[in-house]
């Protein structure tokens, strides 16, 4: 096997000539005989039994040749595109043979190809982080919080429901005067001012005191996901049977104990001082970072194949379905609950994949123009990391990942740390 020639065509776009020899071409083609001879009747002999050279008498020479091309064609262009020196990305091959027969097979393939990139002033780019800063109302808001998860609720007898109550309630959902599927409930607990409910709804039951039974008119809105529903008014009954305040526990030492490790009120807001300002450095990272990035994506200079956004493109989406999987929700019941359709859900993901394919082109060339390479060391580590991350043999890993992939992808990182350093300040 061996490349004739290498031409580029159009931008992106290669075509390569690939010789296969007589005597490959020729095992390919009796192993594509061996593998059929079974399920081949020829007259005069039983299923399975006749000789190749009658099978292709009667059949034709070129019988077999098909089954010998697919054979052939996956370690045929892999070496054709590593001697061409091509980084192919995964878009439609156009296939042409240009010769076939006993003395071996030619054929062309134009394949596209990643783009040539330049990108320029990187190290010019400056970004500033913004200070951390952690008050004392972001540490009262934060043991607020820690307070409302430990608060309790008392049953309220002597007033109407106030917004933050939690109101016990049943209600029905009518529209046109009759009552729609899933409008309905018993003894349903609501936090008033949650905004759970459809805008309206509870602002009405404020007011109103246990026992009473009254009605809403309210309207769903144009983007309900219910459709025969959004835009629609609607009527619920309302039976209110109970009504809860919230009542927030004492902020002393004992509080401190029974929520925390530490002993004293102090020692706590010293401990959610740490963690906000840690919470707070993490957001100036990956805002610095987003700016950087924005940043670098702006000075790159490249015409990218459609093929390499579109391939970003699914797998984002099959990362996303993955994601739902996991947490017990298919694609599509996701996609129904949400109204959404196949095309609003790419056309949702496409900006971050355009970024995405964007950055990874600056960061590989970046990488080159510094000559950042990883170490074996470097290497070796990247796979261990990856083999406790999945919980896979690290030679399992190597057999999916491929060495030479692993180096760009640990030569991206690095181009990604050396702009940090040069222009985060």
């Amino acid at each position: 096997m061996s490349l004739k020639n290498s031409n580029k065509i159009d931008t992106n776009r290669y075509e390569l000539e690939v010789e296969i020899g007589a005597e490959d071409f020729e095992k390919a083609v009796n192993k594509a005989f061996l593998k059929n001879s079974k399920k081949i009747s020829i007259p005069g002999f039983r299923k399975g039994k006749a000789p190749r050279a009658f099978v292709e008498k009667y059949y034709g020479e070129n019988i077999f040749y098909e089954d010998a091309i697919n054979e052939l064609y996956p370690e045929a262009m892999e070496k054709a595109i590593d001697e061409a020196g091509l980084e192919v990305i995964n878009d439609k091959v156009d296939f042409d043979i240009v010769k076939i027969g006993k003395d071996g097979l030619i054929f062309k393939a134009a394949v596209t190809v990643k783009p040539e990139v330049e990108i320029d002033g990187y190290k010019d780019i400056e970004v500033n982080k913004k200070e951390i800063e952690v008050t004392q109302e972001d540490i009262d808001k934060e043991i607020d919080k820690i307070r409302e998860r430990n608060a309790r609720l008392i049953t309220v007898e002597d007033r109407a429901a106030e917004m933050g109550d939690a109101a016990v309630f049943d209600f029905t959902g009518y529209r046109n005067g009759e009552a729609f599927d899933g409008g309905s409930a018993e003894n349903y607990s609501l936090k008033l001012g949650s905004g759970q409910f459809i805008p309206g709804f509870e602002d009405k039951i404020v007011g109103h005191k246990p026992g009473e039974e009254f009605e809403i008119d309210v309207t769903f809105p144009e983007d309900y996901q219910v459709k025969e529903l959004a835009g629609e008014p609607a009527i619920f009954k309302i039976k209110l049977h109970e009504i809860k305040k919230t009542e927030l526990p004492e902020l002393d030492d004992e509080f401190v104990k029974d929520v925390s490790e530490f002993n004293t009120l102090d020692e706590y807001r010293n401990s959610i001082s740490e963690q906000i300002k840690s919470l707070k450095q993490r957001e100036a990272d990956m805002d610095a970072d987003d700016e950087m990035i924005d940043k670098v994506i702006s000075l790159l200079e490249a015409e990218i194949p459609e093929a390499m956004f579109n391939n970003k493109l699914e797998e984002s989406i099959k990362e996303f379905a993955y994601k739902l999987q996991s947490q017990g929700i298919g694609l599509e019941a996701y996609m129904k609950y949400t109204g959404m359709d196949l095309d609003k859900l790419k056309n949702q993901f496409r900006p971050q994949a355009e970024k995405q394919v964007k950055l990874r082109l600056a960061l590989d060339k970046i990488a080159e123009k510094e000559n950042l390479k990883p170490t074996e060391q470097e290497i070796e580590e990247k796979y261990k990391q990856l083999s406790e991350q999945y919980k896979m043999d690290t030679e399992k890993i190597r057999n999916i990942i491929i060495e030479k992939d692993l180096i760009k992808d640990i030569a991206a990182e690095k181009a990604v740390d050396f702009l940090r350093e040069n222009c985060i300040k």
